[in-house]
């Protein structure tokens, strides 16, 4: 087994060991089969999903942003959107051409007979080409900003679903972590009063049967943030940590509540996934638009000079021509791509009635479950506050001798479950906030 193997696997067994301990020990104060909270924080630090790092979500989306393809080939692109405008703002079709030509009789007769000819080749724009093909490369233009954003809003919506996740798994790990250490004390409790006479040796087994749940439960907790924290690196290249951000209270969340319009129509100019639409549809039209004018090829004027002589001894004669070419017209050039802008301008117009659709009902849903998560919120809370209280009074009436060993499992048990219930509402609060901002085309502040 080589170095790094036995590197990462000795936190396993530490974990296996501790938690077969609470099995394998008989009851006595000295023999709880307790793991330390050093030994238990090693444990959980050496696993995958415990390695401290950042930070906010809007780091974590910056730095899966600079991971995407479309953040990588953004300057690219815009710098050929711009060199296409450029060749649209220029006075010819294509760049000119110089033509040389030299024309003797010396293979033939040799009778001195010269002539050289240097001409320029300029291509004309059609009628209606030169216009129509600038307001296409704006349109290509546009395009190439608005798809940058709709990828960036995509992106945006993986990051917050892994992120929250993530979180959800870092609250289990924290509310599995205090309820072993709730066990432990309980089970110490039930130790002492076994050894004084006062609970059987079953209730000092049934205590040690909560540690070892506890330890069950914090080890599955453990492995739910490993995974969780794996797909949140897999996206953003960073490794978060169980403790990178504070605790959220009711009232706070990661990202600040946006403000729901009454009427979705005054998205349609703002949001990404649909102003990315909007931009592609207006590319099928303006390519429609190029390819109806350019139903030949374009036109060349012709400009040469001419210096000769018929035969030796002849002084050279020097002429200027000035001529035009024009091709023919031939519609069936064209017709494919008159055919892909037309497939594609009704494939982008039938996709945007279907997202602003989607988005209509993505914007109500997100703003029932942002109400329904408040709620749930307050009442989680005030449920968890109230089950506190109720454990600290039974753990002193227990000690006192006051309350049998069932209602002090039943009673902490609800605690347990009230507190994860609170923890779990916190984080689905902060997710709703994030699926509304979503669904409101916001990137991640």
């Amino acid at each position: 087994m080589s170095r790094r193997i036995r590197k990462n696997c000795w936190p396993c067994i530490l974990l296996v060991l501790a938690t077969s301990s609470a099995w394998s020990q008989q009851a006595s104060p000295g023999s709880l089969g307790e793991i330390s909270k050093s030994d238990l924080s090693l444990a959980a630090a050496s696993f995958p999903g415990s390695i401290s790092l950042p930070t906010t979500l809007k780091q974590v989306f910056d730095a899966a942003w600079l991971r995407q393809p479309e953040a990588q080939s953004k300057e690219a692109r815009q710098q050929a959107a711009s060199a296409r405008r450029l060749v649209a703002d220029s006075w010819t079709a294509e760049p000119a051409a110089l033509e040389l030509s030299t024309k003797s009789d010396r293979l033939n007769n040799n009778q001195g007979s010269r002539e050289l000819e240097a001409g320029l080749a300029i291509p004309l724009w059609l009628p209606g080409e030169r216009a129509r093909s600038v307001n296409l490369a704006d349109a290509e233009m546009r395009v190439a900003a608005s798809r940058v954003m709709a990828a960036q809003l995509r992106t945006a919506a993986s990051v917050r679903e892994s992120y929250w996740l993530w979180q959800r798994a870092r609250i289990e790990q924290d509310l599995s972590r205090e309820r072993l250490i709730n066990a432990q004390q309980f089970a110490a409790d039930v130790a002492r009063r076994v050894k004084a006479g006062d609970l059987a040796r079953a209730d000092q087994h049934q205590a040690d049967g909560a540690v070892a749940t506890a330890e069950a439960g914090l080890a599955e907790a453990i492995s739910a943030l490993a995974g969780a924290s794996h797909e949140l690196r897999a996206l953003s290249g960073i490794p978060p940590g169980p403790n990178a951000l504070p605790a959220l209270d009711a009232q706070a969340v990661t990202e600040p509540v946006p403000e729901v319009p009454a009427d979705f129509a005054i998205l349609n100019a703002g949001h990404p996934a649909v102003v990315e639409l909007l931009d592609r549809a207006n590319v099928a039209r303006r390519t429609i638009e190029l390819t109806g004018v350019q139903t030949r090829a374009n036109p060349e004027l012709m400009l040469a000079t001419t210096r000769g002589r018929g035969f030796s001894g002849e002084p050279y004669q020097q002429t200027i021509t000035l001529g035009i070419r024009i091709p023919f017209g031939a519609d069936s050039r064209n017709r494919a791509k008159q055919a892909a802008a037309q497939a594609d301008g009704i494939e982008a117009e039938a996709q945007l009635d279907l997202e602003r659709g989607r988005l209509v009902s993505e914007l109500d849903a997100a703003r029932v479950r942002l109400e329904s998560a408040q709620t749930q919120v307050n009442a989680a809370s005030k449920r968890s506050q109230l089950a506190r209280e109720s454990r600290s009074f039974f753990q002193k009436s227990f000690r006192m001798g006051e309350t049998d060993l069932p209602t002090r499992l039943r009673v902490d048990l609800e605690a347990s479950d009230a507190e994860r219930q609170a923890g779990r509402s916190r984080i689905d609060l902060a997710a709703a906030v994030s699926a509304l901002r979503q669904a409101l085309g916001l990137l991640p502040e």
